[in-house]
């Protein structure tokens, strides 16, 4: 099969053909052709105004349903929602039912993603069942295919289990996940505590649930000289805290989620629910030092925290209301209000690497994984944009700019 992209201006800051507009020819998968007007009879000529290429997005921070909570989202629909949202790559949470935590469970998942053009990776349980009680068979989920181990959204109160699995993993290079919540400080918790909250009258919940148990964790990634990742952080002292930790050569990565770029807290002004997530949107200077973290380096990658929650659970009361907000179907278009092209670009792109997932950088010979756009055209999110079965989403009403076009992965394509 021959697919011929005509006129591809490409973003790439690590190839020599960055922000050149060529044709690219990709046959069996595989990049034969980089060059000024190819001429060529193929199975597949794609011509868009004003088509970029870059490497294939990654978000590394995924929730879905299944197994267990089908209703507020399938294996299929989530993964034809990344299709149409230009990610090649997602990695997923054990938010299931049970969560994923057996041989069985990653290796049934995987086999039944693999027709989709968007590769599938996934964050299995660390505990048995999510517990937080005993240690799963990691490596047996590790040999079944799993990038990553931690229990979603829980942190791990048995200090000793977490040292154990961080020095477990080391044998085959394994890497913990470490939710930084203190669930002491969230009970009740509706938001950040401060200003906007001491106005609204909610329970807040303050930073310190957040460091609290990132710094305890890294002190054990110290001790065990382990490998670490942080699906979410928050705060300006919890950027301080990973940027304290690699100065002193820790093995930690982390990540920030795009609804933490664009809003704080004051969004919640008006009881919006879709604005309620977890960690909690916090204030105008937390965000600010997100942003600087995101760009010198200290944060790794980015993430929609996309979280589909079902309508009884979460058109309620903001009280009643359940935490999650979706975001995949915005994410690329929203992320021109912070940043410019080729940063955004590569927040999307440079965390796959940390979870051992090969990063195309447009050589000849190399498999495709390529996400098709444009970055021109004004619009606002609305609610007919998300192919999302759950339609908890904070940004409509946003404006945005950009289209995605489609991906292209191997010899699996999908075009919008």
């Amino acid at each position: 099969m021959k697919i011929l992209l005509k006129n591809a201006t490409i973003i790439n800051e690590k190839s020599e053909f960055h922000n050149e507009t060529l044709d690219i020819l990709i046959e069996n998968g595989i990049v034969s052709q980089i060059k000024k007007d190819i001429d060529i009879d193929a199975d597949s000529i794609i011509n868009k105004k004003d088509l970029h290429v870059s490497s294939g997005w990654f978000d590394p921070n995924i929730s879905f349903g299944e197994p267990g909570f089908e209703l507020r989202e399938t294996l299929e629909n989530g993964l034809l929602t990344a299709c149409k949202s230009g990610f090649t790559n997602i990695l997923i949470n054990p938010n299931t039912d049970p969560p994923i935590s057996s041989q069985a469970d990653v290796s049934h998942l995987l086999q039944k993603s693999k027709s989709s053009p968007t590769a599938l990776h996934i964050s299995a349980s660390l505990s048995e069942n999510g517990e937080g009680k005993n240690m799963a068979s990691l490596y047996d989920l590790h040999k079944a295919g799993s990038k990553a181990f931690g229990d979603f959204n829980s942190v791990l109160k048995n200090s000793s289990l977490l040292r154990v699995a961080l020095e477990y993993v080391q044998a085959f290079n394994g890497i913990i996940q470490a939710y930084p919540i203190d669930e002491i400080f969230y009970e009740k918790g509706q938001m950040h505590e401060g200003l906007a909250s001491v106005n609204l009258g909610l329970k807040g919940i303050p930073t310190i649930a957040e460091t609290n148990p990132l710094s305890r964790d890294l002190s054990l990634l110290e001790y065990t000289n382990g490998k670490m990742h942080i699906p979410y952080i928050s705060s300006e002292r919890g950027v301080k805290l990973i940027r304290d930790a690699k100065k002193r050569g820790l093995n930690v990565s982390c990540c920030v989620g795009i609804p933490h770029l664009l809003f704080t807290d004051e969004n919640l002004l008006e009881f919006d629910t879709d604005f309620k997530i977890i960690p909690p949107l916090r204030n105008s200077s937390d965000q600010k030092a997100l942003r600087e973290g995101l760009l010198d380096g200290t944060i790794d990658m980015i993430s929609s925290l996309h979280q589909p929650v079902n309508p009884e659970l979460k058109n309620l009361e903001f009280v009643q209301s359940k935490e999650g907000s979706i975001g995949m179907e915005a994410a690329f278009k929203v992320m021109h209000e912070c940043f410019p092209l080729d940063k955004i670009i590569t927040f999307f792109t440079r965390g796959k690497k940390r979870f051992g997932i090969e990063d195309f950088c447009f050589k000849i010979g190399s498999s495709a994984d390529i996400t098709l756009f444009t970055p021109y055209g004004k619009d606002t999110f609305k609610i007919g944009d998300i192919k999302s079965t759950s339609k908890n989403c904070m940004f409509v009403g946003t404006e945005t700019k950009g289209k995605i076009y489609g991906i292209i992965r191997g010899e699996k394509i999908h075009l919008n």
